[in-house]
Formats: C-alpha cells, structure tokens, sequence
C-alpha cells in the first residue's frame, strides 16, 4: 500500500488587538462677549424693518450657517465610515477568535480536499455542539500529539462498525458514502468493533491512500479541535467543507 501522505496542518493562529484610545474631552468653548446690539434686542427693541444687522455681528449660538448643505454631507460620510470601519473590526476579530485558518497537507481527503487547500476551522463549536457522523474534524495525532490529522468522523460512541473488503457496515446496515469515489475505494477490512465512549471513528475519503482508524483506532474526544468549514484558496476549491 502506497505511504500515507502526510495529514499534518501547520496551525498559525492569528491575533490582533485593537487597542481603544480615550478620545481627550473637547476644551470648552471660550465665552464670547455679547455684541452691543445684543443689549437693544434684549430689551425688545427690534430693528426695524429692512434694517441691516450691524456689521461683525454673529449668529446667535447654534444658529444654522445659511450654507448648511456641505456641513450635512460631510457628517453623514463621516458616519458611512465609521459604520463600515466598525464592521471590518467586528468581522475580522470573529475570523481571527472564532476561527482559525489552516493549510492541508497531504491528498487522503480527496476529492473534497486538495494538497495545499487552505481552510477555516471552527474551534469552538465542539464546546457547544455534538460531534456527528460525517463531520471534517481536525485532530491531533494519536500516536504523535504534535502532528495534526483532518479526516472524516465515520462512527461515534457505541455505534458498531464492520468493514467488510472496503465496504462499511454501521450497525447492521451498509453506510452510503457519497463523498468516496469508486476509484478510491480499496479492499481493507476491519473486525466488528463498538466505538467506545468519547471517542470516534475517523476515516479519510481516499481510501486506498489514508493513514485513519483503521490503523491507529478510533480517536479520543479530548485530541478532537476544530471542524473544518470552508475552504477559501485556491478558489478553484472555495467553498463549505461537507
């Protein structure tokens, strides 16, 4: 049988902080002396009608300037961007906390993935969610903890699993396997077994060429990280890991 290619994915988790900057509180407003004209107003002595403003005279506070339209564009592009520029950050820290880009090593998970596919991996999911038949999970090595694998979860705590000259028997029943080509299959077989608690039995999708359970067994739950989701270079390939 040909060696198995290796399934290990350097990991380079990225981080980024944002650091927050206290914005400096605004200098009060210097107090401006009330122009004389202001005196005859208070007192309800109106110019009369048609009298021009005395020269230099200002705006009354808050007084909108008579060229208002500028001013508005001006904040509304002001807020575009900072609606956008708060998105960007937002996005960017999901990807980088929730997710965790990868790089494929090897061709056992052929067809779906490629030699050097990159990927994002979900590494809080399991926290919160079972893991199911059929899920692309990454996990360390068994045999070698530093090593990472990505293969496919094929049975789960006490199911019972035959294989029968590369046929897969699951409790009693042939498993469809729509994901293995007929030119990747081969003629392995492995005795009944019933997986035991916390631990899965992992199979890649070349069959004739995968390093999986069927050498090393079924995999413990604690060595499980991360559950592969979306393929994004080359993007020839992009697309959701199924």
């Amino acid at each position: 049988m040909p060696p198995e290619s290796s399934e290990r994915l350097p990991l380079t988790p990225q981080a980024a902080v944002i650091p927050e900057t206290a914005s400096a509180p605004a200098a009060a407003a210097p107090e401006r002396a009330t122009p004389a004209i202001g005196d005859a107003l208070a007192k309800g002595e109106a110019p009369t009608k048609g009298e021009a403003p005395t020269k230099g005279e200002a705006p009354t506070k808050g007084e909108a300037p008579t060229k208002g339209e500028a001013p508005a564009k001006g904040d509304g592009l002001g807020l575009w961007l900072r609606d956008v520029l708060i998105s960007v950050a937002a996005s960017v820290l999901i990807i980088m906390f929730l997710y965790q880009p990868v790089r494929v090593e090897g061709t056992s998970m052929l067809p779906r993935l490629e030699d050097h596919d990159r990927l994002f991996i979900n590494k809080f999911v399991y926290h919160f969610a079972s893991i199911h038949r059929g899920d692309v999970v990454v996990f360390h090595y068994p045999r070698d903890p530093v090593k990472s694998y990505i293969k496919r979860v094929i049975a789960v705590p006490g199911d019972r699993l035959r294989i029968d000259h590369g046929q897969v028997l699951l409790n009693g029943k042939v498993l469809p396997e729509p994901y293995v080509p007929e030119q990747y299959r081969d003629t392995k077989s492995v005795p009944e077994l019933t997986v035991p608690e916390d631990e899965y039995f992992m199979m890649g999708d070349h069959r004739s060429i995968s390093s999986d359970s069927r050498e090393f067994g079924p995999v413990d739950r604690d060595l499980i990280y991360g559950k592969a989701v979306f393929v994004y270079w080359p993007t020839r390939d992009a697309g959701v890991v199924e």
